[in-house]
Formats: structure tokens, sequence, C-alpha cells
């Protein structure tokens, strides 16, 4: 995994917990959280890539998406 990759999943995973602490919401644990960044990261790149777009608008749209779902 490259230095840019791994900084976005930090990124997604400090989004997350902020986004969890936010909404009085139980955190999961560092692995499931890790994995939804993972997967943040990877939809982001998918959609900037078609919209060509700021991957981390994008990240932000992505959490506030799989917030409302839960």
């Amino acid at each position: 995994m490259g230095f840019f990759r791994r900084q976005e999943e930090l990124l997604a995973i400090r989004y997350l917990t902020w986004q969890y602490q936010k909404k009085n919401i139980h955190l999961p644990i560092l692995e499931n959280l890790e994995r939804q960044a993972c997967q943040i990261v990877d939809e982001a790149h998918r959609i900037a890539r078609e919209r060509g777009s700021n991957v981390f608008s994008i990240i932000k749209e992505l959490v506030n998406d799989l917030k409302q779902k839960k």
C-alpha cells in the first residue's frame, strides 16, 4: 500500500470516528473501521475517476451515505 493511500484511509477512519461520535453511536472495533475506510477510499477513487472531482469531498459524501443506511 502506498503512502498516500494509507493517509487517505487514516483520514477516512478519523472522519468515520468523528461521525460515530457526533451521532452518539458506539464505535465498531478497529478492524471494522479499517474495512469501512478501505471501502470508502476505493469507492471515492472510482467516483473521482468518473467525475474528475476531489477524493476528500467524495469520501465525505460516502461516509454520510453509509451513516444514513445504518
